[in-house]
């Protein structure tokens, strides 16, 4: 029989999207409730009394006042930039031939990438993160090391090899046929494998010619199932420059529909500047985009309207985008987000905020049957949070009247420190 841990605190369960429903309708807090996990999920889920009188055997963890969450997911992130975040001074395209590209050559080395891959999720567990969507670079080694390396953890997590095969530096370009190649074999090998998801990746459309964007949209007709993840509309230069390599195209998002990479199983981030056709076009899709606010800000890409995406029924997930993103933290992720909202003249609640980094980003994956809620038969990821972790943030939490006030501070000042504990698969991370 495998154990059977009891996890005692606050827990907070959001039933339902705090977008689409009032707070009071789909979050249920338990000031002193419990989660009982066993084989790897959630066993169940109740007030701390009745779960310790049902399961008197079970190993008891009580984590007293501290708030118990799914584990945060991140829906975009760059595993192997790992090492440049928060790099100085440059805009997108700029920023990724003097940082970026570089360091990916780097990834070339099987060895490095299998360090980098380890650092990584070792920096984003600290900071409560228990599912990640990365990219890796054009070597299929780097989606290796980054699976096995998850594998090894029983961490779920999404990745694929990047294809570019133009504007990009020689050591970094692959082929339409390679791209397609390696990209199926790396999808054979690794998808559906334990807590493993394969996505198809291309970078973005102007590192693609229209040859590899078609063999990448066949591939993925050949394999529905996985998820593509690509880059929409981050900066108005890089809307210029998409128009100038493909003069025909409606629009950004035209670049990838009529290669066949436009879907349900699709993942779009930033998608700031969008259209009203692509917005029209990604609603009537399914397709989700991703919210990176302090990439956006560190790049100077621009603000993202979460309420009205969310009000023309886009699913959007929230993600820190290292390394282009100033953060491993989805806290820190949701503070920029808060911070977006208010510029964008929307005070986002910490209900809504909580969501985009766990169920949100969870259904963004198409994900959200399996993570990102505390509910009997979810995967056992979690996440324990102390709201009073430092002296600035305990005095505020301190004069709170309810959960959400002394949730807040904890979104907006905490960091590493606040993150009590993991867990990854139903044990101790």
């Amino acid at each position: 029989m495998p154990d059977t841990h009891l996890l005692l605190g606050q827990t907070l369960t959001l039933a339902g999207d705090p977008f689409a429903a009032p707070v009071d309708a789909v979050a249920r807090i338990d000031s002193r409730g419990a989660v009982l996990l066993r084989g790897g999920q959630i066993a169940a889920t109740g007030t701390a009394d009745d779960l310790r009188r049902a399961h008197p055997k079970a190993v008891l963890h009580d984590y007293g006042d501290r708030l118990i969450l799914p584990g945060f997911v991140d829906a975009h992130a760059h595993y192997p930039q790992t090492a440049i975040i928060a790099s100085w001074g440059k805009r997108l395209i700029d920023w990724l031939n003097t940082y970026t590209f570089p360091e990916e050559m780097r990834l070339a080395d099987p060895d490095y990438a299998a360090a980098i891959a380890a650092r990584y999720l070792d920096l984003t567990r600290a900071h409560g993160t228990t599912t990640v969507c990365s990219y890796c670079t054009i070597h299929p080694h780097s989606v290796d090391a980054l699976m096995a390396e998850a594998q090894r953890r029983g961490q779920r997590i999404v990745a694929g090899k990047t294809c570019m095969d133009r504007n990009a530096p020689e050591g970094l370009r692959d082929t339409a046929q390679s791209a397609y190649d390696d990209s199926k074999a790396l999808l054979e090998h690794w998808h559906g494998v334990d807590r493993l998801g394969y996505a198809i990746t291309p970078r973005f459309s102007p590192t693609s010619t229209p040859e590899q964007l078609a063999a990448l949209g066949a591939l993925w007709a050949e394999h529905p199932d996985c998820l593509m993840q690509t880059h929409l509309s981050e900066q108005t230069d890089e809307i210029a420059w998409v128009r100038s390599l493909y003069p025909q195209a409606l629009d950004y998002l035209d670049t990838y529909e009529a290669h066949g990479l436009l879907g349900p199983n699709g993942l779009y981030g930033h998608a700031i500047h969008l259209e009203p056709r692509e917005r029209a076009r990604l609603a009537e899709t399914g397709a989700a985009l991703v919210h990176c606010p302090t990439s956006n800000t560190f790049i100077g890409s621009g603000l993202f309207d979460m309420a009205a995406r969310k009000a023309e029924g886009l699913r959007v997930g929230l993600a820190t985008d290292t390394g282009g993103g100033s953060s491993f933290s989805m806290l820190r992720t949701m503070a920029a987000a808060y911070e977006i909202g208010q510029l964008s003249g929307t005070a986002l609640h910490p209900a809504q905020l909580i969501w985009l980094a766990t169920a949100g980003s969870a259904e963004a994956l198409n994900l959200g049957d399996r993570i990102g809620t505390l509910a009997p038969g979810f995967e056992a990821d979690l996440t324990v949070l102390d709201l009073a972790s430092t002296p600035d943030i305990a005095q505020r939490a301190a004069r709170a009247d309810s959960l959400w006030e002394a949730l807040f501070p904890t979104i907006m000042m905490g960091d590493d420190r606040a993150i009590h504990a993991v867990w990854i698969n139903g044990a101790p991370a």
